[in-house]
Formats: C-alpha cells, structure tokens, sequence
C-alpha cells in the first residue's frame, strides 16, 4: 500500500474521495440523475466503501464472506433505516435514489439480468475443456453424492423440527449448495419470482443468511477435517485421486492461452458482450418452447437452457477460440468492475431486513449446520467409490459447492492446505452452481406450490 498507494475503485483514493463527495452531495441535495449514470455512480460508490470495510474487519473477511456480505447488508440496512438520499415531490419525502436503483436493477431495464448473462457465458467457456471432460465422469458423481445427503440431512432436520422439509430444502439446502451470492442465490431468486413461489425479495431474504452461515462453515470444516483425519487411506495430502491419478496441473488453462486471454482489448469486450446476450436470449427461446410445446406444469428457467447451451458448446468445441476468449474477458470484466454495484442493489432491492430478523434462529442454524456436513461426507463417500481420497473429495466436491463461490473456494482450500486443487473447486463452483440452478428450476416447478 505504501509503495503503490491506497487505491479505492482501483483509483488512488484521493480521486475516488472527489468522485465520491461530488455523487453523494448531490444525492443528498437531491439532485442525481436516476437514470443509469446517476444510479451506477451511487452504488460503485457504496459498494466500493462497503467492500473495504468488510475485507478488512476480522472475522468478517475470513469466514463470513468479507466485503460481499457487507455491502448485501449494509445497503439494506441503509434502507432500513431511511437513510438513503431523498426528496420532496408534491409535499411528501420521497427516496428518490432507492426508486431509481430499483427501477435501474429489476425493472424492465434489469442490470441484473445483464450480469448473469455474462457470468454464466464467460464462466463455463472460460473453464478448460480437458478438466471438464475428464473430471466429470468421476468428480460429478461426488457432487451429487455431497447434494443427496445435504439436501437429505436438511430436509429430515426440518421436518422434525417443525420448521418445514419443503421450505429447509428450497429457502436453506439449495441456496448454500448453489455456489455463493452472484451465480446461486440471486438466479434462484429470480427463479422464485418467475415459477410465481413467492417474490424474489422474499426468497433473497431468508436465502442470503444461510449463504453466509454456510461458507463460514465449510472454512471452519475445512480447517478442523484435515488435522482430524490423517490416514493414509482417507487423507491423500492433497491429491484427489488414488489410482491413476490426474495431476491438476495438467489440466490448468496452460500458458499460451492465459496470455490471450489477458490481452484484454475493446473490441473483445464487445464481443463479449453481444454474445453473452445472446445466449441469455437463445436461453428465453427454448424456455418458451418448453412451456408452449412440452410442459406447461413443470418449468425449466431460462438460466438453466442458457447454461445447459453454453455448456454443450464448450464440450463439443463448437465456439471459435476468438469468441470464447472475449467471452471470457467480457465476463473478467463485469465481475472485477461491477460486482460491488450489483450486491448493493440485491441489499437495496431484494433484501428484507424484517424478514431476516423473523428467519434467523437456532434452527436456521442448525439446518444451515446439517446442510454443510452432508455436503461433505456425502461427497467424500461417494468420492471413495469412485477413487478419490475421501478428504479431498470431501472438501472439493462438498464444502466448495457450500461455500461462496471463488473466494469461498481460496478461504476453504487455504484452510485445508490444499490450494493445489483449485482447478477442481471451480468446477464445483462454477458448473455445480449452474447444476444447482437447473435443480431449483425443477424443484421449484415441482414443489413451489408447498411452501
């Protein structure tokens, strides 16, 4: 920091205090667009802020998710407690600024939409297609193993408690498993919303908790297996497999490719952009043939054709190199400049401080508890059946699809001592989101209407 400077927004922070203190006062004065410009600059700002308080508050920064719970919570509790910008129209005081961002987010013009389709498009052709290929005619297996028991230990916990198998399976089970705020939680809200279950206010509301309880989880699990098991016959050290072996490094994005794609330049990021928005739309059409032409009861979200179609083309090689290397910076992009803007506008426009506050209780805790020891030693047993070291495959395959995402996935395998096996964490994080995302569109069609 001393050598390079405070940077805050990735600008030496005296620039971004300018910048901040020219949007806020005008804000607060009343006087901000809330149109897109107006409502960008609003939430980079907070977002920005936000996220570096939580990445630097202990605790918070290593085991409940840093910076992106913050900032979900702290917008929402902005909101909360009427704090956000207003002004007067026609006598009364009005928040402005929330309005704005609310049409801006989730209205017709939805930013959000707009994120997801590059997530999911940059993400799965970004992924290397030999460790897709490879990996899943084994490393699935355990992913779905660590699905059943959790989604089972859940379930049971919440029918015998009284706290509901339905309602633990779809508000508790599936958003932990579904790999953090971004690619799992927020989809599957939209998918509430869309299947007519309950809004997507509600849903993100008793589902953000439960991601955060769940990743602080997996990193604690993480930690304490390790140093309990030890035998050679469980413990593999850090390689997954027992007999022929893959050795991750093998499966890595090699050299030459990691250098174009770091050749990031304009027009690819055009590129990008059209093609990610056109998958998200491919993704609409075959949803609407669905319902008109197939089912009209049991609905398949148009997230889920959307990441069934980006996968099947990286698989079968039918996306020119070119094009998957701008998707995939398109993608880099998005996430590394706009993803403090979207939380806030999930803590702004979905969060329900009230309704966290009637969900959170021992219970939920436990359920969140049961959730992540089934993902595990589901995992790590069906791992056994198919050659992997139990501990490993526990921890990849289980506690990575438990925890939040990308940095879920360093805080787990760092609390492991097990960073060699990043490459098959991100398939749980990546691909096991997007599974989750296709369960939860069936599951909700399915079960929607028992909650």
């Amino acid at each position: 920091m001393k050598k390079n400077g405070y940077k805050l927004f990735n600008l030496p922070w005296p620039v971004f205090a300018i910048c901040s203190a020219v949007i806020l006062l005008c804000a607060y004065l009343g006087w901000l667009p809330t149109g897109m410009a107006g409502c960008f600059a609003f939430m980079i700002v907070i977002g920005t802020v936000l996220n570096e308080i939580g990445e630097r508050t202990p605790i918070i920064n290593s085991y409940l998710g840093g910076g992106a719970i913050v900032i979900i919570f702290g917008s929402a509790l902005l909101n909360y407690f009427n704090l956000l910008p207003t002004k007067t129209v026609d006598g009364e005081s009005v928040s402005y600024v929330f309005k704005g961002i609310t049409t801006f987010f989730k209205g017709d013009g939805a930013f959000l939409d707009f994120y997801i389709a590059a997530l999911i498009t940059g993400s799965i052709l970004g992924m290397n297609r030999k460790l897709l290929m490879k990996a899943a005619a084994r490393y699935f297996p355990a992913i779905f193993g660590g699905l059943i028991l959790s989604f089972a230990l859940c379930v049971g916990l919440g029918a015998i408690t009284g706290f509901g198998a339905v309602k633990a399976l779809l508000l508790i089970a599936l958003p932990i498993m579904g790999g953090g705020m971004g690619a799992g939680a927020t989809p599957l809200s939209k998918i509430f919303e869309s299947t007519g279950t309950m809004s997507a206010a509600d849903a993100i509301s008793i589902m953000t908790p439960a991601v955060a309880i769940g990743n602080a989880i997996s990193i604690v699990m993480a930690g304490i297996i390790v140093k309990i098991i030890k035998d050679k016959k469980w413990n593999g050290n850090g390689a997954l497999m027992q007999a022929g072996s893959v050795d991750p490094k093998e499966l890595e994005i090699s050299p030459e490719m990691q250098k174009k794609r770091d050749d990031i330049n304009v027009i690819n990021l055009g590129i990008g952009l059209l093609v990610s928005c056109s998958f998200f739309i491919w993704g609409f059409i075959l949803s609407g043939l669905w319902k008109n032409y197939v089912s009209s009861t049991v609905t398949i979200h148009a997230y889920a054709w959307m990441i069934i179609t980006v996968a099947i083309c990286k698989i079968f090689n039918l996306i020119p190199e070119h094009i998957e290397i701008a998707c995939y910076q398109w993608f880099q992009f998005i996430m590394k400049n706009l993803t403090t803007t979207l939380l806030v506008g999930i803590g702004l426009c979905y969060l329900n401080i009230n309704t966290v506050i009637e969900t959170f209780t021992l219970q939920y805790l436990l359920l969140c508890l049961v959730t992540c020891l089934g993902a595990f030693f589901g995992a790590a047993i069906v791992g056994k059946l198919v050659g992997f070291y139990p501990v490993e495959s526990g921890l990849t395959a289980g506690l990575c699809m438990a925890n939040m995402g990308g940095t879920g996935d360093v805080a787990v395998l760092s609390a492991a001592n097990r960073m060699e096996l990043m490459p098959f964490a991100q398939i749980s994080s990546r691909l096991g989101g997007a599974i989750i995302l296709l369960l939860g569109s069936l599951m909700l069609s399915l079960l929607g209407g028992m909650l």
